[in-house]
């Protein structure tokens, strides 16, 4: 256990930034999750418009530092690839 008042303002610190990381890692799995239930069902345009709420809150979590830039960049890119083979 923490013994200096810094050190217990850390634990404090990261508790509280754990549980909000937590948040936005559920929150990002959601709506991918939306958009691959899209695919799955075929439905390009319905695809297309979880893609298009799916896409900023994947990209917000990369600037926040939940997940690694690189790995947005290619859930975002794999994602529409799939949505683009349901038209063709």
């Amino acid at each position: 256990m923490a013994n200096t008042p810094s050190a217990k303002k850390a634990a404090r610190k990261i508790a509280r930034q754990t549980a909000t990381n937590k948040a936005r890692r559920s929150r990002v799995r959601t709506f991918v999750r939306k958009v691959e239930e899209a695919i799955v069902a075929g439905d390009q345009t319905a695809a297309n418009e979880a893609f298009k709420v799916a896409q900023p809150e994947i990209m917000r979590a990369s600037t926040k530092g939940v997940i690694h830039a690189n790995t947005a960049s290619r859930k975002v890119s794999r994602l529409n690839a799939r949505i683009k083979a349901l038209g063709a």
